[in-house]
């Protein structure tokens, strides 16, 4: 059995593969594949329809929002969020804590004025900033709610003057959250929510419309509402399994079911980091993501060695980004609570092969 603690494309309920490699030969007794039916038809059409009624019973998406399912991934939104709605001549406020902050932060330099209220790349990323202020002229201000590769996370939100813009790519799903302090938000779907090739987008209507420039129409969100996520082929499959991903979910208890599960797994994690002395934590502690769990050794002559152990275990995808090294632990919503208890039992093994 293997263990996937990879950072992305992450781990799926086996549940969900099963019903996912089922509708590839025969969707839903049609004798057909969901990789060939007709985004067009109705049992299409259905799938996409239970998709979006599943974020917003999931989330309680309140009235007046809409809710997206798009191709080209949650980088296509650091460049579609400034395109919609950073007016010609106006600012957007930017909140810096790792790399797909800066990411973001640099497409919009493309569309206007851009301000950055706030950053923690002066300590590697390992903290997330808390006092600052957000400028009442911005368009918006964007953040970063969890940080994969730095292994914080935002473990509150704000109120704001201007509309909060946030990319939720690696913890949408896994907490509970209001919507309505968000104007926009985005995710890529494959951390929590299915594969890669689509992105989900849940924006107020209210905020659309007002930058003064002509947008393409594939990139225009008010087209996109207006065609229902099918202006062009939408990217079905990943659609299709997203979709039974949100059932799933639904299925354990909602968001609220999901977050208790992650917060245990992410305790008996970091306990475990703090208790051995041979793992020390990279990140502020009331920073700690739960999603992304990230550590180094203390001695750096053990990261070999226990890639090994872990190898042996069946654990995969610990390695740590090149950005921080060490290791990082991916505990997404799928990821059974016995998977961390494996890695556990790994870490206190190596411990007592090296005292």
């Amino acid at each position: 059995m293997k263990h996937n603690f990879g950072a992305g494309p992450g781990i799926l309920p086996h549940e969900v593969l099963k019903q996912s490699a089922e509708g590839v030969m025969n969707f839903n007794g049609t004798g057909l594949s969901i990789l060939e039916i007709s985004h067009r038809s109705p049992e299409f059409e259905a799938v996409l329809n239970e998709a979006v009624a599943l974020v917003k019973e999931l989330l309680n998406v309140p009235e007046g929002y809409s809710v997206l399912f798009l191709q080209g991934g949650a980088s296509t939104e650091f460049a579609l969020v400034p395109y919609n709605l950073l007016p010609e001549g106006g600012k957007a406020a930017y909140v810096d804590t790792g790399v797909w902050a800066s990411k973001a932060l640099k497409e919009a330099k493309y569309f206007g004025q851009t301000e950055v209220v706030a950053s923690s790349k002066e300590s590697n990323y390992t903290y997330i900033p808390k006092d600052f202020t957000i400028p009442k002229d911005a368009a918006y201000i964007h953040i970063t709610s969890n940080n994969t590769i730095y292994g914080t996370q935002m473990q509150s939100f704000f109120k704001s003057p201007v509309p909060v813009v946030c990319d939720m790519s690696s913890d949408i799903f896994s907490r509970v959250f209001d919507v309505a302090d968000f104007g926009l938000i985005y995710a890529g779907a494959q951390k929590n929510m299915g594969p890669a090739g689509v992105t989900m987008v849940i924006v107020k209507d209210s905020i659309l419309g007002k930058t003064g420039r002509q947008i393409p129409s594939m990139f225009n969100y008010q087209v996109q509402i207006d065609g229902g996520s099918m202006y062009n082929t939408p990217p079905c499959f990943a659609i299709y399994v997203s979709m039974l991903t949100l059932r799933w979910l639904k299925a354990k208890g909602g968001v609220p079911g999901i977050e208790q599960e992650n917060i245990a797994k992410a305790k008996a994690l970091y306990d475990e980091i703090d208790r051995n002395p041979l793992f020390k934590p990279v990140c502020a502690t009331e920073d700690r993501s739960h999603m992304n769990v990230c550590f180094v050794m203390e001695n750096p002559e053990h990261e070999k060695p226990f890639l090994k152990l872990c190898d042996e275990k069946g654990i995969v995808g610990i390695k740590g980004h090149r950005s921080v090294g060490g290791f990082r632990a991916s505990i997404y919503n799928a990821l059974p609570i016995t998977s961390v208890h494996v890695l556990i039992d790994a870490m206190q093994e190596f411990q007592e092969k090296n005292k």
